[in-house]
């Protein structure tokens, strides 16, 4: 392939989509074939970005987004602004303004929720799907999310989230360096702080950053992160129980579209969670039929921890359907 330095330079830009100006980060030629890559919580575009020079060097074009309320993205102040519909919204429209009417999806957190979504609304718009972390749970047609989380206590992570300045109070008692180290550095069985403990209280402060970050990196997503704060992603689970409510009319629905979904043995959901019955019982292939699963011994930011390892299970599951 001719000048494969071309391929590690990323273009950014804003574009206007559903009310907001989002920005994107990409890579690769713009003729070539598309892949949306969506990130999580506490992230930004940038963690793709080993992926992103993958995905360039192999002949697809990496466009890694900065979700709603996320980094260079607007942040909308209205809490209801960030229901699944409005970020979902928000890609479509993102992909209309790049006049790209398929793309391949990858997802992982909050992002792989997203992407599930984009392809239970969307699937005309999606040729495959590879999501990491979080699987896709069928809607419960009688119990709210919040209410399903009151298992796990009262110092569950997600419990703690909902309460609108809460979590903002506890993240600012330290830099936002440190909050970012000691998020990505999870590797405790269970995201529940003991009674009387905030959840950033009870997350160990790691004495270096974690070994799949560089420091110009997490200094780039702590001044992202100091300029807009945390509430915009907080709002995200915030709005579970809307998102329960107004996906009512989606109860039973399955999704089709061809999927990888890629789950680190060691994250925290897999352990703790029952998120490894329900993978390992049938129960996710049940409602994404057409579904393989790799199991890959990390954490929960697996695309940063094994990143050529991911990085080849995207690029072998899309080459052989492109």
């Amino acid at each position: 392939m001719a000048n494969k330095e071309k391929f590690m330079e990323v273009r950014h830009c804003q574009v206007a989509t559903n009310g907001i100006m989002m920005h994107v980060a990409e890579q690769g030629d713009l003729s070539a074939t598309p892949v949306l890559l969506l990130h999580g919580f506490p992230e930004l575009w940038l963690l793709w970005r080993q992926q992103m020079d993958a995905l360039a060097a192999n002949g697809y074009r990496a466009i890694a987004p900065d979700l709603r309320g996320y980094g260079d993205t607007d942040v909308p102040d209205d809490p209801t602004a960030y229901t699944i519909f409005h970020i979902v919204g928000d890609l479509i429209g993102l992909l209309d303004q790049l006049e790209l009417s398929r793309v391949f999806v990858v997802g992982h957190d909050w992002g792989a929720t997203v992407a599930w979504h984009v392809c239970l609304f969307r699937p005309d718009r999606v040729k495959a799907l590879v999501n990491m972390g979080v699987p896709y749970f069928e809607r419960h047609p009688s119990v709210k999310p919040t209410d399903q989380f009151k298992v796990f206590g009262e110092g569950f992570y997600v419990t703690q989230f909902q309460e609108a300045g809460r979590a903002e109070t506890s993240f600012a008692k330290y830099d936002v360096l440190t909050v970012l180290k000691k998020y990505y550095s999870i590797k405790i069985d269970n995201l529940t702080a003991p009674p009387g403990m905030e959840i950033m209280d009870f997350l160990e402060a790691p004495t270096s950053h974690p070994e799949w970050f560089s420091e110009d990196e997490l200094q780039y997503l702590s001044e992202k992160f100091q300029k807009n704060g945390f509430t915009g992603p907080f709002n995200y689970y915030r709005n579970m129980d809307m998102n329960w409510a107004l996906m009512a009319p989606w109860q039973g629905a399955k999704i089709e579209v061809p999927t990888k979904f890629i789950i680190g043995e060691k994250d925290t959901g897999f352990i703790s969670f029952g998120t490894g019955t329900y993978i390992k019982s049938g129960g996710l292939k049940a409602i994404v039929p057409n579904l393989e699963v790799v199991a890959i011994d990390g954490h929960h930011f697996i695309h940063r921890e094994k990143a050529e390892e991911v990085t080849s299970e995207i690029l072998s599951y899309f080459s052989s359907l492109n």
